[in-house]
């Protein structure tokens, strides 16, 4: 039976059986078209981002009474009405080596059918991206340089922990980009999350000890990660990903 999982609980486990899906569209760029008096066609404004996408699962259940159908509709709007301010990982039995992550923050509709059947369609608001289960182990490094494949067409933000002591230098090196960031106050180590957009130790920001344009990036294809100085070692979570 497939089964979609959210916030670590599993469609099949309240009885949930999905009947249609729609799990593999992606978002549209987030552009904008300026019309020129005179000039054919239109130019082109990029904001640079995906907004988010939708995944629907059109579901049923199956119930012997009406109090058995009742009892597992209140049990379905406990789990997905929990925690509806943040986002949650969400993984189904279609694709398996990518999450994603969703919140639920839709109306849910549920029909009663011949008073044993509730038919319902839950549509979850997505991360533009899916994130590969593999991208998330972390591996640690200890000596430079370092390559990376990023087997996806999309850049990844990764995690990564820098530990050493005093001053360091790391380098990520692709085809497309070469970037360096000094660390003039590593005290043990110093964690980056691309993705939040922060260097940080324990619960201080640590982003005014470090000098480099923006945050590191994975492009596509081959990255070499160079690290010097104070730095003993590197702690990586690529987070690869895909639309």
């Amino acid at each position: 039976m497939n089964y979609f999982i959210y916030n670590g609980i599993s469609s099949k486990d309240l009885g949930v059986r999905i009947s249609s899906k729609d799990i593999f569209s992606a978002p549209q760029y987030d552009l904008k078209f300026q019309s020129i008096p005179g000039r054919d066609g239109d130019l082109i404004y990029s904001e640079g981002r995906y907004p988010n996408t939708s995944v629907s699962y059109t579901c049923f259940i199956p119930a012997k009474s009406i109090k058995e159908l009742a009892d597992k509709v209140t049990a379905i709007k406990g789990w997905l009405y929990t925690e509806p301010d943040r986002y949650h990982t969400l993984s189904d039995s279609y694709d398996t080596a990518f999450f994603r992550r969703a919140v639920f923050n839709n109306k849910l509709d549920i029909s009663d059918e011949i008073n044993k059947i509730g038919v319902f369609t839950v549509n979850f608001t997505c991360h533009p991206m899916r994130f590969s289960s593999a991208g998330q182990v972390k591996t640690t490094y200890s000596t430079s340089p370092i390559t990376l494949t990023n087997p996806y067409a999309f850049a990844s933000k990764p995690y990564l922990k820098i530990n050493g002591k005093g001053t360091g230098t790391l380098t990520i090196q692709s085809a497309s980009s070469n970037k360096t960031w000094n660390f003039s106050t590593l005290n043990g180590y110093t964690e980056c999350d691309s993705e939040l957009m922060n260097f940080y130790h324990d619960t201080t920001l640590k982003n005014d000890t470090v000098k480099g344009e923006g945050f590191p990036l994975f492009a596509p294809g081959k990255n070499t990660i160079t690290f010097s100085g104070g730095i003993t070692s590197v702690e990586i979570v690529p987070r690869w990903c895909a639309l």
